[in-house]
């Protein structure tokens, strides 16, 4: 079974799409599960929520729970699922509640600055 380790992430990240900055935190956790690439978490206090939409999508992890997700809705354009959070995470990786991840992309910049 993969081990998951979070961890509080070093600095101040961010998330940008469409030109406007939609997170800015030095409270993001770093998440690490054997075998895929690190993921920042970003505390749902530290989000311009207003950007986002909760979709019908829903994906279930067997370490992590189930993962609810959010649309990014920007001025040009609307990025389906390009967020996710895990509204009731298991007890292992409980850290992880009221915290949003976002997938990196062409449209979508997560950075540590």
């Amino acid at each position: 079974m993969a081990d998951i380790t979070i961890r509080k992430a070093e600095g101040t990240w961010t998330v940008r799409a469409g030109g406007a900055v939609l997170a800015e935190s030095k409270n993001a956790l770093e998440l690490v599960e054997d075998g895929y690439p690190y993921v920042i978490y970003f505390p749902r206090d530290d989000i311009a929520m207003a950007f986002l939409d909760e979709t019908d999508h829903r994906t279930t992890c067997p370490k992590k729970g189930e993962a609810h997700y959010y649309s990014i809705v920007t001025k040009s354009q609307t990025l389906e699922n390009a967020a996710w959070s895990y509204p009731e995470p298991k007890d292992d990786v409980a850290r992880i509640k009221d915290h949003l991840a976002f997938y990196s992309s062409d449209a979508v910049t997560v950075e540590r600055v």
